[in-house]
């Protein structure tokens, strides 16, 4: 049946879950919330929405405040104590349930207007895995130092080219995304997104995106621990993608059938 907007040339909306993970984010997680329900809320490309944090275990206020949200497609998840945003990141994903899930941090560093540009490629039926790429990175020096190395090496050892692999901003189609079996812990779960869904076998679609200055607070990791953490993923995830080519392995997850 050819609906109506397909009738006058219009894309359908289409159904966008937000992840995000929030550890002690009390001076910024109200106003990421609302910045996103607005956006969700406004945007005619949208059709159904939800929004699902999970609270990692925090020491301040950031619970109590997602609670009070007046929102009501916001989804908190709670884990029972402070476990890593990879672990955190990993339970919002799997609390979403629509077609395609977007992944935010709770920082305000990435706005969610970002997205007009994935769903104009989704519509198109672009690719099932998007990853935004920071056209300038407003992290200090270190970091920005820090996140092309190991994004060198990662390109290195996975045979990509990607400009960001690193990204925590990425838009992969809900099934894809809820079957990754992810590992890390710590804040490097954005790059073992990217090499998971890589070693799969699904291109990422990079698309340029604003990057902005943290809304308040300060960083959950300690700079040297968090490089020495991101050099041993990057060389355990290049390592399993190396025994994966070479069949001593089978890919981490099986992915959806009818995506490739």
């Amino acid at each position: 049946m050819v609906t109506t907007a397909e009738a006058i040339g219009i894309a359908e909306p289409i159904g966008i879950s937000v992840a995000a993970p929030a550890y002690n984010e009390a001076e910024n997680i109200a106003a990421a919330v609302t910045e996103w329900r607005d956006y969700l809320e406004r945007n005619p490309a949208v059709g159904a929405w939800e929004i699902v944090v999970c609270d990692d275990g925090s020491t301040d206020a950031t619970r109590a405040i997602l609670d009070a949200l007046p929102c009501p497609d916001l989804i908190v998840v709670g884990l029972d104590r402070n476990r890593g945003a990879g672990a955190a990141i990993a339970e919002a994903i799997a609390h979403t349930r629509l077609d395609w899930v977007v992944l935010l941090d709770s920082d305000g560093q990435f706005p969610i207007a970002n997205l007009d540009r994935f769903i104009e490629r989704i519509q198109t039926g672009g690719g099932v895995a998007y990853s935004g790429a920071r056209i300038r990175k407003a992290d200090g020096l270190p970091y920005r130092w820090g996140s092309a190395a190991s994004g060198a090496v990662s390109n290195l050892l996975h045979r990509t080219r990607y400009r960001d692999f690193n990204s925590v901003f990425k838009v992969v189609h809900g099934p894809l995304f809820r079957s990754l079996r992810l590992e890390s812990a710590g804040m490097n779960c954005s790059t073992e997104i990217t090499a998971r869904v890589t070693e799969l076998g699904y291109p990422w679609v990079e698309i340029p995106i604003e990057h902005r200055e943290r809304g308040g607070g300060s960083r959950g990791w300690r700079f040297w621990r968090g490089a020495r953490d991101r050099a041993l993923v990057v060389a355990y995830l290049g390592y399993h993608h190396w025994l994966v080519r070479r069949g001593v392995l089978r890919a981490s997850s099986a992915g959806t059938e009818g995506e490739r």
